[in-house]
């Protein structure tokens, strides 16, 4: 009894919050009830009385049940009003903020995935190896900076090397400063002498007559090497501004590197840095003043050019040597071209 008693103090609160629930489960306890009692309990018409008992209390739980269902609606009107007219109203301004993040996180991850192929470089060796895997089977190559001392010191003999051993085509676009306009070499020469007064790796110092001796040593060098392997298409354009920093392309990577020798740049293929180098590059050579490389049968260089030979391209090129260079001048610049000393001592 005592637990009958708890288990109805336990229900009371329920019953009295569903009031008209708890009086549909009491009627159809009821009901059940009287359907199973025998007729004979309700006298002489029993069977008629239970029948209209049963059908009087069915058609009360069933208002009961509608009185529910109506409440319950009335309930849930304010809720689903506040649904619709709040969450469901800004869904679609919601999945449109959804599909900007998206967007905004597949453009930062393509962005991050670009970054990480793009290294600096921070020693002399770290440098030389990443020109060296440059090189490695490239049909192209393109530089733009100051003079092209370790172009023709080491990538241009080493890229055509590679290329007649293979048997294939080889691509070079140069630009170096114009040794004809003194402004600009002026310019240069004072910059590396602010930078480093000693001699360099060269064993040389930065002087206006050194900068015009290199650039004219990289022309030579061009046409030197255009005459000596057939598939190398080669062309040099020379620019009256300098620029600091140094730029190599080939078919796989690019590599930036400026006056320090221990610190560089590298970035690969297909990304945006160097796809954006690329267009630079090409753009700056196309301004560029060129040098008329398709004379190179003209005027043959022997394997050691004589001094009557190199004055003789300069001259028929239109990039005349200065009328104070004498031969000892000439032949300065002709090993320049040739047997140029690695700037990075390598």
């Amino acid at each position: 009894m005592a637990r009958f008693m708890a288990a109805l103090r336990r229900a009371a609160p329920w019953a009295a919050h569903n009031a008209d629930g708890a009086i549909a489960l009491g009627l159809a306890i009821v009901v059940g009830v009287l359907g199973i009692m025998p007729d004979k309990i309700f006298g002489p018409q029993g069977e008629e009385i239970q029948r209209e008992l049963v059908t009087a209390a069915t058609l009360v739980i069933l208002a009961l049940v509608a009185t529910a269902l109506l409440r319950d609606r009335v309930r849930q009107a304010p809720v689903e009003k506040t649904i619709t007219s709040g969450a469901l109203a800004e869904l679609p301004l919601r999945l449109a903020r959804l599909e900007e993040l998206e967007n905004l996180a597949h453009s930062t991850r393509r962005a991050l995935d670009a970054l990480e192929l793009v290294r600096v470089l921070g020693s002399r060796q770290e440098i030389a190896q990443s020109h060296a895997e440059a090189r490695k089977d490239t049909n192209r190559w393109s530089f733009k900076g100051g003079t092209g001392t370790y172009l023709r010191a080491v990538t241009l003999p080493a890229c055509v090397a590679a290329a007649r051993r293979d048997k294939r085509h080889l691509t070079v676009r140069v630009e170096v400063i114009d040794p004809t306009n003194l402004e600009v070499c002026e310019t240069y020469a004072h910059y590396r002498r602010s930078l480093e007064d000693h001699p360099d790796a060269t064993g040389e110092t930065w002087t206006t007559d050194r900068v015009r001796k290199e650039s004219y040593a990289t022309i030579l060098a061009a046409f030197w090497h255009r005459q000596r392997y057939g598939l190398l298409d080669i062309g040099v354009g020379l620019s009256t501004t300098m620029t600091t920093f140094r730029w190599d392309l080939s078919t796989t990577r690019l590599i930036m590197t400026v006056e320090d020798p221990n610190m560089a740049m590298t970035a690969l293929a297909d990304t945006f840095y160097y796809e954006n180098c690329d267009t630079e590059l090409r753009l700056s050579f196309e301004q560029a003043r060129r040098v008329p490389l398709e004379m190179y049968k003209k005027v043959p260089l022997g394997d050691e050019p004589t001094i009557e030979e190199v004055q003789e391209l300069f001259e028929r090129i239109g990039v005349p040597l200065p009328k104070s260079y004498d031969g000892r001048d000439v032949v300065d610049i002709a090993r320049k071209a040739l047997r140029a000393v690695d700037p990075y001592g390598s």
